[in-house]
């Protein structure tokens, strides 16, 4: 299993907008809209099974829940243009305690992190490793 990171900005798809998407899409919906090349690529390696975080960009910068990848890349329906493509996601559960950026960034053992240092990338890996210690610090 690999492991990864999406960030959303929670005014436009939030962690309770996965959540309640469940109701409507129990088998997941499209992260789409990425319009990033290595965000696009880095999907492209993801397999059904794998997790990630939910990561609430902006404001709050910290990571809030764990999402499953229910469908492998498909051409993303937000789009006529056949470069962009998405993975399908649902919400598996979210974090007792949120993990902020500053805490991942003050961490000495997440100083490779992407997410440390590459805030932008949208779509982004993370090791099994920084994975165990983000859930650690999240009360998981």
């Amino acid at each position: 299993m690999a492991y990864w990171l999406f960030k959303s900005e929670p005014g436009e798809w939030s962690w309770d907008d996965q959540v309640a998407s469940a109701a409507t899409d129990p088998d997941g919906v499209e992260w789409d809209g990425i319009r990033n090349y290595q965000a696009r690529n880095n999907m492209r390696q993801m397999e059904i099974g794998d997790q990630g975080f939910f990561y609430h960009s902006v404001g709050e910068k910290r990571i809030v829940g764990i999402v499953e990848i229910t469908a492998k890349t498909h051409p993303d329906s937000t789009t006529d243009d056949s470069r962009w493509e998405c993975v399908d996601v649902k919400a598996i559960k979210p974090f007792p305690v949120p993990v902020t950026l500053a805490q991942c960034r003050t961490d000495p053992r997440l100083a490779d992190m992407v997410l440390v240092n590459n805030t932008r990338l949208s779509v982004q890996p993370v090791t099994e490793s920084e994975w165990r210690i983000v859930c650690e610090l999240g009360g998981l």
